[in-house]
């Protein structure tokens, strides 16, 4: 029973509500419900537990402003939850990290402080997301380098918060690191010349087993084109030497039997980094038996970047390739001289101009240019670079969907597979020219994953141009703040949209 504090009475009325309400789930029949009915209390019960966790932030508030953990002995906070609790100290550590983040805390006089991280504050209170996802933008924002400006900083926290309603917090750290390279493209990361100097490729000594560790860091630009060559040797099914009857060489050979590739995939159980080390071995074997290293200057160029006109000019920031890598500007051009330039028409909303063809089959053409303007899978929260994935026709070729650029997108194959009729299967349509993201891909999940289906747009491969939108009207919003609070200071009469007084 709680005491006779402000406020007491109703919090205990609150709480015992709680617990009644906890006991008669722990006493219901949950065994006999409908798909739909899991799928319903597991996410109202998620939603709770997430606001619960917002009230837990409060109460670690109260106990430290409170001095809780003084009167009480304790070493500090993370020690009385963890003998007041019985939790973790990992735990405790986590709650109050959390409570440092996402909580009110108060001035001298009493009055409220913004939260650290408001956004994501207000998502936890929504029930929208829980303690990892806190962790996963505290992360991220640690990391944002001294000289980012306060109003980017803003943005950015905004732009987790609201990425991390849609997506699990493993996805949202991948997605911080590359905010983070948008956020300060020439920055944190070593210069040129520093970047040189830690280059480097350790071939250790041949073990007993005969084994020999390898080990260094490759810079940006050889990582550019190594990627493009695992992705295309390093496929599930392809090159296995443990696997006889696996398809060697090219997955893109004319020659190439898809029926037996499909069943070599099946029976591979090698892991990624197994089947890199054997793409590896296959490709430097191509290399020394097509005779080129006698002959050529050098290997030729075969990652596909994307840049904008802008960097071009200022020769800053970062691009990305097709493969989902991040390779500064100066390195950038540096490749693209030794490649066969490919120009592509986008519109104004980013998007390719019409680009056709009557077979089934997307052209190459088609193919490079959704790769310049979607840049990987374009179903929400996918971080798969665009060497992973398929040209996915929006409306089906079986519906009558044309290959056009205006009807294809990017989709990987385990994304691909989910658009289908049957139940948890997703929809795709092209935004209207009227919504926030005209022409883009908008994916419909299923009822379980959003009752409402809302359409939604993959931002992963676009958060440069999502943060500078988003930048831009913060900075409108504010500006029109200040404007109204320069008035009421003055005490000016508003004006309307055409510069007229309001009063007479």
């Amino acid at each position: 029973m709680l005491s006779n504090s402000v406020g007491g009475e109703f919090v205990e009325a609150r709480l015992t509500a709680l617990d009644e309400a906890v006991d008669g789930l722990l006493g219901d029949d949950l065994t006999a419900f409908s798909h739909d009915d899991i799928v319903e209390v597991l996410q109202r019960l998620e939603t709770s537990l997430r606001k619960a966790s917002a009230v837990g932030h409060r109460m670690t508030v109260a106990a430290v402003e409170g001095r809780t953990a003084e009167h009480l002995g304790c070493r500090s906070i993370n020690d009385f939850l963890i003998g007041t609790l019985r939790i973790s100290a990992a735990d405790a550590a986590q709650r109050v990290k959390g409570a440092r983040k996402v909580g009110t805390w108060h001035a001298f006089g009493g009055e409220d402080v913004e939260p650290e991280l408001p956004a994501t504050a207000a998502a936890v209170r929504a029930g929208a997301i829980g303690p990892d996802h806190v962790a996963a933008v505290a992360k991220v924002m640690r990391k944002v380098p001294h000289g980012v400006g306060f109003d980017e900083i803003a943005v950015a926290e905004r732009i987790l918060a609201d990425a991390a309603c849609s997506v699990t917090p493993d996805d949202l750290v991948k997605l911080g690191a590359h905010l983070l390279a948008y956020l300060n493209p020439d920055g944190d990361v070593p210069d040129e010349k520093e970047r040189k100097r830690r280059r480097g490729l350790r071939i250790g000594k041949q073990g007993t087993d005969l084994m020999t560790p390898i080990s260094g860091l490759i810079d940006p630009e050889t990582r550019a084109l190594l990627e493009p060559v695992l992705a295309k040797l390093a496929r599930p099914g392809m090159n296995n030497p443990d696997d006889p009857a696996s398809p060697r060489g090219d997955v893109e050979s004319e020659s190439l039997d898809r029926d037996a590739l499909a069943k070599a995939a099946a029976r591979d159980t090698r892991t990624a980094v197994q089947r890199n080390h054997d793409a590896l071995t296959v490709a430097l074997r191509q290399i020394l038996s097509s005779g080129a290293l006698g002959s050529h200057r050098g290997l030729p160029v075969t990652a596909i970047l994307t840049m904008t006109v802008t960097q071009v000019e200022e020769a800053t920031g970062v691009v990305t390739t097709a493969s989902g890598g991040l390779v500064p500007i100066r390195d950038a051009l540096r490749m693209a001289e030794a490649a066969h330039p490919v120009l592509a028409i986008f519109d104004h909303h980013g998007r390719p101009l019409h680009l056709g063809r009557a077979r089934r089959l997307a052209s190459a053409d088609q193919r490079l240019a959704l790769i310049a303007a979607s840049g990987g899978c374009t179903r929400p929260g996918c971080d798969a670079p665009a060497t992973l994935t398929a040209v996915h026709h929006i409306t089906e070729w079986r519906d009558g969907g044309r290959t056009d650029i205006t009807n294809e997108d990017l989709a990987c194959d385990a994304c691909h597979a989910l658009v289908h009729d049957g139940p948890g299967g997703w929809e795709t349509r092209v935004a209207a020219a009227d919504a926030e993201y005209p022409g883009r891909t908008e994916w419909i999940p299923p009822p379980h994953i959003d009752p409402e289906q809302k359409p939604r747009v993959n931002q992963r491969h676009h958060l440069g141009d999502l943060l500078s939108a988003a930048l831009a009207h913060y900075r409108a919003r504010r500006e029109a703040e200040l404007r109204e609070h320069r008035r009421r200071w003055l005490r000016e009469p508003a004006r309307d949209a055409g510069g007229d007084s309001d009063v007479p």
